[in-house]
């Protein structure tokens, strides 16, 4: 049998991509190595009653123009947006956040009045930036060294948007992309606390510290998002991560496309420089007209095609392409709701991320673990009960904890991981929540834990880089993933690359699925109709 379309993997970004090719009229096949699909996207029972969103944990990032366009809430998704957070401090006190912008400036007073004042100055100056930005998330980049007439075209868009700035803006922004989230946080606020609050957006799932340059931008990138129209917001999809790709699944099936899971790709067929299928890891051949692998570039290219079909600076420039893991995640299963004293009882706070890490100097400290080569002695966690507001994911009175963690390299001094480093890595972070929660321990009932070595392994992640590359500037819009190649296009006629090593990069977006399908409609010159070129005007 043949297809029009053979997308790799069924995690978020080549399951968009399938639903917008099946919806043009494509005949579409998704093959996915696991038994199940979602990819980091996804909700897994490992304990009896208990629904784990054992990778990617909250969403933020996922495009409303996708939802509308492929009727994702038809097909069951609902994202709760959470109520609050807080950062716990180590003398006992604490700062909440809330969702309401002037409930927030009115805690940064309580700790605070010159912070509360520098707030607003703060949200606007970071709103400016994502008016900037966010434009670009739906299109595909520009090639600067070509002078193709859609290059030529996005060029003139990208000349508008500057045009648009006023000199000072242009100065502010292009210092902001370079500059560390600590010395940016320092021109506006003073209180460690807050400073540690808002720094956490700029290490979540990247190998920088808060004192790196380029930090400030990866904060960016997760403040572009929203829920239910609030920029910046986050929540929970109900039912655990997973409902966002089951979703997705339900719309391609309604298109006409079909996910064969547990069928892993060993490599992919190319003739006369053009990729017309694949070999499955069980040695079937399955045919199609065009390929596109949502893996990551590196798995993608270096891993699953003939080196001798590949230009040789192509392949040494994907060798380069940086994707150090930093983090680590434990899911863990609660036989009740932990209980931390300093927090107000029935505070909203628990109803959000929570925070044990109250100055940018303990984030560093951490990072100064991971540039050791080692898992961090006094991590940072990003603390989630996500049971107190969907309560559909645990038997009742029960509840499921996910905590991010950082740091975690991808190897411990230049070796793998081992189970008793893994364990280790586990103790440290429990023993962590304890000091915040006494009793905690006695109430977990499983953890499962995942480091660099089994997002690797299970999920595909190379070096369990959640964002399959770091985003740095030099990994960013026409370079991402390598130069020449940032249209979703590869050396290989019809081999295409959707995951999240393309533009815009990491995180459950779906944008990379979106732009590569509309790059391969345009190929196939069947239109775009139904996709929305350009991110609305804030």
């Amino acid at each position: 049998m043949s297809y029009d379309a053979l997308i790799i993997g069924a995690g978020h970004n080549g399951l968009v991509a399938a639903c917008y090719l099946a919806r043009a009229g494509m005949k579409v096949c998704v093959v996915e190595k696991n038994d199940w699909i979602g990819g980091a996207a996804v909700s897994r029972e490992l304990f009896p009653g208990f629904t784990y969103s054992n990778c990617s944990y909250v969403s933020s990032l996922f495009r409303p123009e996708i939802m509308r366009d492929l009727e994702l809430p038809r097909h069951g998704l609902q994202i709760l947006p959470y109520e609050g957070g807080a950062v716990l401090t180590r003398n006992g006190g604490y700062l909440a956040m809330f969702r309401d912008h002037d409930a927030n400036r009115r805690e940064f007073a309580r700790h605070s009045p010159r912070d509360a004042e520098a707030y607003d100055r703060y949200s606007r100056d970071i709103l400016r930036f994502c008016r900037f930005i966010r434009p670009m998330l739906m299109r595909t980049p520009p090639d600067p060294s070509r002078f193709r007439p859609r290059d030529l075209s996005e060029l003139a868009f990208l000349g508008r948007q500057i045009g648009a700035l006023s000199e000072g803006q242009i100065a502010a922004m292009v210092r902001f992309w370079t500059m560390s989230i600590a010395d940016f946080l320092d021109e506006y606020f003073e209180n460690p606390v807050i400073k540690a609050y808002l720094a956490v957006s700029a290490i979540i799932g990247t190998a920088l510290g808060p004192m790196s340059p380029g930090s400030a931008y990866v904060l960016l990138h997760h403040y572009m998002g929203d829920v239910d129209g609030n920029v910046g917001a986050w929540g929970f999809a109900r039912g655990g991560m997973g409902a966002i790709t089951q979703a997705l699944s339900k719309s391609l099936a309604a298109a006409g496309g079909e996910i064969r899971a547990g069928q892993g790709v060993d490599q992919v067929l190319v003739e006369g420089g053009r990729a017309v299928g694949v070999v499955l890891a069980n040695g079937d051949e399955i045919r199609a007209r065009r390929v596109i692998s949502n893996m990551d570039v590196k798995r993608t290219f270096l891993g699953h095609v003939a080196e001798k079909d590949l230009p040789g600076d192509f392949v040494k420039r994907v060798r380069a392409f940086k994707t150090r893991g930093s983090s680590g995640k434990l899911n863990i299963a609660l036989d009740a709701a932990p209980v931390f004293p300093a927090l107000p009882e029935g505070s909203p706070m628990l109803k959000g991320d929570l925070h044990f890490t109250d100055s940018m100097e303990r984030m560093e400290r951490a990072y100064d673990d991971w540039k050791d080569g080692q898992f961090s002695r006094d991590p940072f966690q990003d603390a989630m009960i996500p049971t107190m507001i969907d309560p559909t994911m645990t038997p009742p009175g029960k509840h499921f904890m996910s905590c991010f963690v950082q740091y975690a390299p991808p190897k411990i001094a230049g070796r793998d991981w081992t189970d008793a480093d893994r364990d280790a890595f586990r103790d440290t972070c429990l023993n962590q929540i304890e000091a915040y929660a006494p009793g905690f321990k006695n109430k977990v009932l499983h953890v499962e834990v995942r480091t660099p070595r089994e997002l690797e392994a299970e999920v595909g992640l190379t070096e369990g880089n959640i964002f399959q590359g770091e985003l740095t500037f030099d990994q960013l819009l026409f370079n991402r993933p390598v130069p020449g190649y940032a249209d979703y296009r590869s050396p290989i006629r019809d081999l295409w690359i959707c995951g999240s090593s393309t533009h815009p990069g990491g995180g459950v977006m779906g944008a990379p699925g979106r732009n590569a399908a509309a790059e391969i409609l345009r190929d196939a010159k069947l239109g775009t109709r139904g996709m929305r070129d350009a991110y609305p005007v804030l």
